[in-house]
């Protein structure tokens, strides 16, 4: 019936060798057993019966009766010898609660010899302290006797039990063998008696001098008949003894002390662990033990709930669904998986010492909370995100509705951290306290990160916006004044600036007041829109500065070819040519001294006079005042063009419009003497008078030939004035093609009024040129015409005007041209034409 894994019996028996011969611990046997016997789910309900006494005495033989055990029996036919070897563990059969057996090696065996009691001692020792119960198998005959075979075997229990520091008592129940017929009444007072004095006899620690044998055992006798000789009353009376062991953890049985008992999923380990201080030859003390198979199996169950929390499809599928976004109900599903595990934990841990048992509890629960609170950061930090998105966007409504932008601002981050707190709320879990303050305040700190940017993205719009308006408002009426600078040029800008200012300013304010603003920085911004204002005129001022010398030529050109009322001049040599110049170069002056500085401020200066004195009058002074880089009254950052670069313009202009001088000189010329040759001399008039007498005497003798004649007259008269033959003096080309677009119209309307009977008015002096004959012809184009001289127009600027003046002429009016550069132009006035004309016939 032995072996390393005994046959189960009735389907529930189980045995294992639990320490061998050599005192081997049989931890694998033991695991085994422990799951095979389902000991571990009994947790504090189990109690261990362990038997001791001398070899051959019966005691496998009487575990078996007593416990439905399979412990190897002695074959008496073979002769007494060892048959259990070490210690041997069964579970009992049809025992409630749960009940280990346990079998020791017996004592005074030949085999190990008088003088190796050291396994002896160690199985007893081992014996008392894992077991509720101890049965001490001895021969009724030796009671009373010196030199019982029992006696030794008590005395080592006794010995060991001042060893154990055990805070219950063991229950130690004396099996009377073999019981003869002395009453037990007789027999029982004997054997106390005896055990008494083995008990007085042996060695204590001054703890426990005086202390009695009651305080560490329950005392239990009881007596079996003979095996060999009484089989059927020893096994009435083992039957008996079996009812015993039934409830025997119950309050008042055999096991009633319940102090210091191992929770049964411990019971291997500490187990393992007695034996191991046994062997070490340590005191045991078995409170501290307790202790320490608490700590160890609890520490085990906890990460044994650790291991199953961190496969759990509940808790992965919950942390998959996390990486894709805010998982709604986190914190009440995590609060619910936790719970099931530390429930698990607490009702395998029940039984054990509650100190540890807590202790334990709070590193399971530590470790799941360290293990679970990434996925909580996760998940803050999707709601930061969110919350933080939810407020750029709850931003733009009344944004766009023009609320006031910081009124809009402080709704806007009140409803995201209301919906942050409410997010945390949802995920908070109650076993753990992790505080979500900081991950709020970086939300907090990340929203108003967000707002100053889209405030700065306002202020940038806004600024923008007003910028762009006071370029539009005062780009172009400034380049218009510098064009037509004249004298209140600058007073005029000033106060252009100054109104265009001053209602951008008004709308500028009403926009940031929504910004609620400290009161420095609203003036910084007001102000630096001040500065945008004069800036875009210090920029215009700087391009015009660029370009005044075309400005200056334009000026010159426009004046001096152009009377007052923008007509061009013929110059017929009845002009003061000097006079015009004159007039012409001081208004050029005067732009350019309107140019050469920025006068944003209401300071006098003499940069006009002093351009006037030294660059129109010629004044000799002994040190040129233009001979610096800096005027007297401006500063250099308001400076445009400094008093050198004026003198070096003026020169620069002077020569370029000298030309256009001299050309108005050679038109007077060609003019007076193109007027003087139309006059024959006195003797041609006289020869004519002569030769012709007989004809004019015939005209005044015929009437009908003096009024064809007058006729005649008045016709070609007319038609000289309106087809303007004087043209093909200077241009028969042109002339042949303008008379030949104009002759049956003017003829036609000159026979009309001969038939109304209107008279032709009478011209003197050359016909005034119309505005519809007005043209334009660039400077280039003008020097191609003529080869000597030619009528004055030399700038672009000028041709650019007449261009203008000459969409409006008729279209009667207008040639065509061919100039050097290959491009054709208008022609120019019948009056311009004819004067270049009789400048070609003078010089040929």
């Amino acid at each position: 019936m032995g072996g390393e894994e005994g046959d189960k019996e009735d389907g529930e028996c189980c045995s294992t060798q639990l320490i061998d011969g050599d005192g081997e611990f049989n931890a694998t046997g033991l695991e085994s057993f422990m799951k095979t016997a389902k000991v571990s789910e009994c947790g504090l309900s189990y109690a261990v019966v362990a038997i001791m006494g001398p070899q051959s005495s019966g005691k496998s033989t009487l575990m078996n009766y007593l416990f439905r055990t399979n412990f190897k029996e002695m074959d008496a036919f073979k002769g007494r010898s060892q048959t259990t070897k070490g210690i041997w563990i069964a579970k009992c059969v049809g025992i409630e609660p749960c009940t280990i057996a346990m079998d020791l090696e017996g004592t005074d065996g030949r085999e190990r010899g008088e003088d190796d009691t050291a396994f002896e001692k160690q199985s007893a020792l081992f014996a008392l302290a894992i077991s509720d119960i101890v049965l001490i198998n001895m021969w009724c005959h030796d009671i009373g006797r010196e030199q019982a075979a029992n006696k030794p075997l008590l005395k080592t229990v006794f010995q060991v039990m001042m060893r154990l520091f055990s805070p219950r008592k063991t229950t130690l129940l004396l099996v009377i063998r073999d019981k003869t017929k002395t009453p037990m009444e007789h027999l029982e007072p004997v054997l106390r008696e005896d055990i008494q004095k083995i008990w007085d006899g042996v060695p204590k620690p001054e703890a426990h001098k005086d202390t009695p044998l009651s305080e560490f055992f329950n005392l239990e006798v009881t007596a079996l008949s003979s095996y060999e000789e009484k089989e059927e009353q020893f096994k009435e009376q083992v039957e008996q003894l079996r009812k015993r062991f039934i409830h025997s953890i119950a309050p008042g049985g055999l096991a009633g002390d319940r102090r210091g008992v191992v929770p049964a999923s411990g019971f291997s380990f500490s187990a393992q662990q007695i034996w191991k201080v046994i062997r070490d030859n340590k005191d045991l003390d078995l409170p501290a033990h307790k202790v320490m198979v608490a700590t160890f199996r609890c520490e085990e169950i906890a990460n044994e709930k650790l291991s199953h929390l961190t496969s759990d499809e509940g808790w992965l599928g919950l942390d998959e669904a996390l990486q894709a976004g805010i998982v709604s109900g986190f914190g009440r599903k995590l609060s619910s998986i936790l719970d099931a595990y530390l429930s698990q934990y607490d009702s395998e841990a029940i039984y054990f010492d509650e100190s540890v048992r807590n202790s334990k509890r709070q590193d399971l629960e530590s470790k799941a909370l360290n293990f679970v609170h990434p996925a909580y950061l996760t998940l803050l930090g999707h709601l930061r995100a969110k919350c933080l998105d939810n407020f750029g966007k709850a931003l733009e409504q009344p944004l766009k509705r023009g609320e006031g932008f910081a009124a809009s601002v402080r709704s806007c981050v009140e409803s995201s951290m209301l919906e942050f707190d409410q997010g945390c709320a949802d995920a908070s879990v109650k076993q753990a306290d992790w505080d979500a303050s900081k991950v709020s305040v970086k939300l907090r700190r990340d929203i108003e990160e967000q707002a100053v940017s889209v405030r700065s993205a306002k202020f940038s719009e806004l600024i923008t916006n007003y910028e762009n308006q006071l370029t539009k408002a005062l780009a172009e009426p400034v380049e218009y004044l510098f064009e037509s600078a004249g004298g209140d040029t600058w007073a005029l800008i000033r106060n252009l600036v100054q109104r265009e200012t001053g209602i951008a300013r008004s709308k500028f304010t009403t926009a940031l007041n929504g910004f609620e603003l400290d009161q420095e920085t609203f003036d910084k911004m007001v102000q630096n829109l001040r500065d945008f204002a004069n800036n875009v005129v210090e920029k215009k001022a700087r391009e015009e500065a660029g370009k005044v010398l075309i400005h200056m030529k334009d000026r010159f050109s426009n004046l001096f070819s152009h009377d007052k009322d923008s007509i061009p001049r013929v110059w017929t040599g009845k002009e003061n040519i000097r006079k015009i110049t004159m007039n012409a170069l001081t208004a050029s002056l005067e732009l350019l001294s309107v140019i050469s500085a920025i006068r944003l401020d209401e300071k006098t200066d003499r940069i006009e006079n002093l351009l006037y004195s030294s660059l129109i009058d010629g004044k000799v002074t002994p040190v040129d005042p233009l001979a610096t880089s800096s005027w007297d009254e401006i500063p250099e950052k308001d400076t445009l063009l400094t008093p050198v670069q004026c003198k070096s313009l003026w020169r620069q202009f002077k020569a370029e419009t000298e030309y256009i001088v001299a050309q108005a000189v050679s038109a007077q010329e060609a003019h007076r003497r193109s007027s003087n040759n139309w006059i024959p001399p006195p003797w041609a008039i006289l020869a004519m008078l002569i030769l012709g007498f007989n004809e004019i005497m015939l005209l005044f003798k015929n009437p009908l030939y003096l009024l064809l004649s007058f006729v005649v007259y008045l016709v070609g008269k007319a038609l000289w004035l309106q087809l303007d033959i004087g043209e093909f003096i200077n241009n028969p080309v042109s002339a042949l093609l303008s008379v030949a677009s104009r002759s049956l119209p003017s003829m036609m309307e000159t026979m009309q009024r001969f038939a109304a009977g209107e008279q032709v008015p009478q011209h003197t002096g050359p016909p005034a040129p119309s505005s519809s004959l007005l043209g334009s012809q660039s400077f280039s184009n003008q020097s191609n015409l003529t080869t000597s001289a030619a009528v004055p127009a030399d700038s672009s600027s000028f041709a650019e005007s007449n261009d203008l003046r000459s969409e409006s002429s008729n279209e009667h009016s207008k040639s065509t041209l061919s100039s050097s550069s290959s491009s054709i132009e208008r022609s120019s006035s019948t009056v311009m034409q004819r004067q270049a004309a009789n400048v070609e016939a003078d010089h040929m």
